[in-house]
């Protein structure tokens, strides 16, 4: 297995943790807990966490230093862990791989440091909602998961814990091109669009970073891919692991007349029993249930579940039925593609987006122009939208807050439409996060309706 051995006492030092994030900090954490105290902390915009960790053990922080402390630093540490999210153009980034510094992930620590078994679940969208799946279905079956990784717990935190008997994690590319040694006993990928462009070197680069799950898998492992993307679909035969396939019409777990039905024929649960039917919700049943079943659940539980899942918040939220017209919080959706999905699952749609763009192609957004009755448009993508929608023959209007664009959307919208907040960009020029945004919607949403958003 290639990459540095991250097993506990075989950590080459110092070790040089870049990043003091959530994901940084765990890190820290984890490794003195394990005896290591020859750490660099190093963090170009430090939080008050940062520092008040670095404080509390006793470690120097360096802060934002020049480009020939970069270089020091790196060349002095026998091991790089990057905070998720660290561009790859990063001075620490560019002075590891020029200095032959091998780089790791928090994955790789706790693969290092645990041996129970690992699902793990990429893709550019869906990853929490399938995650959130898996682990209730194997709950639901008398198999104790935990849920880690790109979420509130990272792996290294998670396992501290000795109840689990298997880790769900949502493995982001961040985290998994940088892992050597990673390998989880289920691998599923989602789907893929461009994303994160600002952090991978490139489009190549972000693609293989979530193909590599598969490299480390063995014979006894599972490999689930979505047959209906091309991008996933190239990458079916690529490790040694068993491949199984979802898809609403060819995948081994598939739909037939009218019932989800897995890879062994049996069926699961009619598509009609589904708490939510939409083809993107279609898709990440088939793509959960493929995967719970695969780490030991019950076809009996992955039913229950699929039937009682309602959503989780700020991915096609309805928060409001309102004079014949919906609201819905898709704030998570920071791709174009994730818009393109939203939209699908409606005839008649008043979107709101944008914010900051990551460097993505809008123009793809011209596949749901069909659907859509206006468009209100926000933040600093909003010119760059106008030209996407305007020239297609979409209304468009532009608002300089969450108020306006809401109020705006209401204006435009007739009985029987969809008012849509689905972005395509982050929410980083307005908001701390998708969280924020989406609760802003939903606030102004409630001032517009009075106060009814009861779904």
């Amino acid at each position: 297995m290639n990459g540095p051995d991250t097993r506990d006492g075989q950590l080459a030092g110092p070790i040089l943790v870049a990043g003091l994030g959530l994901t940084g900090r765990a890190v820290v954490d984890a490794l003195v807990a394990r005896g290591r105290r020859d750490l660099v902390l190093l963090d170009d915009r430090p939080g008050r966490e940062a520092v008040e960790l670095a404080e509390s053990l006793g470690l120097d922080l360096v802060v934002a230093p020049d480009a020939g402390a970069v270089s020091e630093i790196v060349g002095s540490c026998g091991l790089v862990l990057p905070t998720p999210g660290l561009a790859d153009h990063h001075p620490v980034m560019v002075e590891a791989r020029q200095q032959g510094i091998p780089i790791a992930s928090e994955l790789d620590l706790a693969a290092g440091w645990d041996s129970r078994r690992v699902v793990a679940v990429t893709g550019t969208d869906g990853k929490t909602t399938v995650t959130t799946l898996v682990a209730l279905m194997l709950d639901a079956s008398g198999v104790v998961a935990a849920l880690a990784g790109n979420n509130d717990t990272p792996l290294v935190t998670a396992i501290a814990d000795p109840e689990p008997e298997i880790f769900v994690v949502e493995a982001s590319s961040f985290r998994l091109g940088h892992s050597h040694r990673f390998a989880p006993s289920v691998a599923t990928w989602l789907n893929f669009a461009p994303d994160h462009l600002d952090v991978h070197a490139d489009l190549p680069a972000y693609e293989e970073a979530k193909a590599s799950m598969f490299d480390r898998q063995g014979p006894d492992d599972v490999a689930i891919l979505n047959a209906d993307d091309p991008v996933v679909s190239r990458h079916r035969s690529r490790g040694a692991a068993r491949t199984v396939t979802f898809s609403a019409d060819t995948g081994d777990f598939r739909v037939t007349d009218g019932v989800l039905v897995a890879d062994t024929g049996e069926s699961i649960i009619a598509v009609d029993r589904l708490a939510r039917r939409a083809p993107h919700d279609l898709a990440n049943a088939l793509a959960a249930a493929a995967t719970a079943l695969a780490a030991g659940a019950t076809i009996e539980s992955v039913a229950t579940v699929l039937a009682t899942f309602d959503g989780l918040p700020h991915r096609t939220q309805v928060v409001a039925r309102h004079d014949g017209v919906t609201w819905v919080n898709d704030s998570k959706a920071t791709v174009p593609h994730a818009v393109i999905a939203a939209v699908g699952g409606h005839d008649h749609v008043v979107l709101i987006a944008g914010g900051r763009n990551k460097g993505l192609d809008l123009d793809v957004l011209g596949e749901v122009v069909p659907r859509l009755r206006a468009a209100v448009l926000v933040g600093e993508a909003a010119s760059d939208l106008q030209a996407v929608f305007e020239p297609r023959g979409v209304t468009c209007a532009t608002a300089g807050s969450m108020d306006e664009a809401v109020a705006l959307a209401a204006g435009l919208a007739r009985p029987g439409d969809t008012v849509l907040l689905s972005p395509a960009c982050t929410s980083h020029d307005w908001y701390p996060s998708y969280a924020h945004r989406g609760d802003d919607f939903a606030r102004a949403v409630r001032a517009v309706t009075g106060g009814t958003t009861t779904p």
